[in-house]
């Protein structure tokens, strides 16, 4: 299996399966000189930790994470750094029985497809449990950033057709944690919550639209025609398990837009090139512009649902039907959060390398 790689001068490769000894990361293009621990590994981990919420799958991990490699007395060698989580509340029984019936809306199917077999416990490779490597990485990659006054927030925008109302980036960070699903919108959140908890007791789920707003991004960034900065943002997001689609500024709004009501005017303010409004979202020609980049990704309801549902046997090659045991999120976006703040971190520091932004060998200077 290709594939487990991710960026260019600053790279992460994941490992491990959902219900296997452990899962990781090796981050690859840390400079030198960079001060870190375990705990700032670990307070992204608890952010997307299992177990803390009822809008959460109730599997209970610790997610503590071990430092292997790449740091001596607190401080980045610029060697790979490897970092490893023990899967300790991992129940494979619960899949023994639906092994040869594939999970609609899974990639059960399609695993088998392309390999001719599978992992069957937790969807393995395949499982949002992958995920933890890169949020460890994207955790190194956002102390990176924000050593150049960069910053990023995510949020839960949209869930179950409930939206949030406009807020700044400031409330924004100051009440994203403050509920399990991750709005910054009280009020919308509680409606949130109490929408989520009917459909638990249905045995189905819902999806949403995690938005990301980056600020302190210099002007210049990013690589135009193929490795444009917005192609990079939209490949990190749409590589996230459960994403279905991605938006950046005015997104698939600018398709009902004149030319007049998209382009962003223009202007001098402090002497200083800006414009009266961002609908670009921080990004022209693949390059960013100093403004907020602002996007979107839109993210499908859990596949594992308690329904009955049309599916075939392997087996035997005929109609059956699936009822999906097991514990599973009701909602993704909310835990989807730090992974996406994670995935962009990656994208931002990738690109920062590239274009000399961060110059590895004066960090330690």
């Amino acid at each position: 299996m290709a594939g487990n790689v991710f960026g260019q001068m600053f790279r992460i490769t994941t490992w491990g399966e959902s219900h296997g000894r452990a899962v990781g990361v090796v981050v690859d293009g840390l400079p030198a000189g960079l001060p870190f621990s375990e705990v700032d590994i670990q307070k992204e981990l608890d952010r997307r930790r299992p177990g803390q919420s009822e809008v959460s799958t109730p599997r209970h991990e610790a997610d503590r994470v071990e430092i292997l490699s790449g740091i001596f007395e607190g401080m980045s060698t610029g060697t790979p750094v490897s970092m490893l989580v023990w899967n300790s509340d991992a129940k494979s029984s619960a899949y023994d029985a639906i092994k040869d019936t594939p999970r609609p809306g899974h990639a059960d199917f399609t695993y088998m497809a392309r390999y001719g077999m599978r992992d069957h416990r937790g969807g393995g490779r395949s499982s949002a449990r992958e995920t933890i490597g890169r949020v460890a990485g994207g955790a190194l990659a956002k102390l990176l950033l924000s050593r150049f006054g960069i910053r990023i927030v995510g949020h839960v925008l949209e869930l179950g057709a409930i939206r949030a109302k406009p807020l700044s980036f400031e409330e924004i960070l100051e009440n994203v944690e403050k509920t399990p699903v991750r709005c910054a919108d009280l009020d919308a959140a509680g409606k949130m919550l109490e929408k989520v908890s009917a459909l638990r007791q249905e045995g189905d789920s819902i999806g949403g639209i995690v938005e990301l707003i980056i600020k302190g991004v210099p002007a210049g960034l990013g690589e135009p025609v193929f490795d444009r900065l917005d192609a990079d943002l939209a490949k990190a997001l749409m590589s996230i398990p459960a994403v279905k689609g991605f938006e950046i500024g005015a997104g698939f709004e600018a398709a009902r837009l004149r030319g007049s009501e998209m382009n962003d005017p223009f202007r001098i303010e402090d002497g200083k090139i800006t414009t009266l409004s961002n609908n670009a979202g921080g990004i022209l020609g693949g390059i960013s512009t100093g403004l907020d980049i602002v996007c979107r990704a839109a993210v499908k309801p859990t596949p594992s649902i308690g329904k009955l549902q049309q599916t075939v046997d392997l087996k035997t090659l005929e109609n059956t039907e699936i009822a999906i045991k097991g514990r599973h999120d009701p909602t993704i976006p909310p835990r989807m959060v730090p992974v996406a703040e994670a995935m962009v971190a990656l994208v931002l520091t990738d690109h920062m390398l590239r274009s000399g932004f961060i110059n590895p060998s004066t960090l330690l200077k």
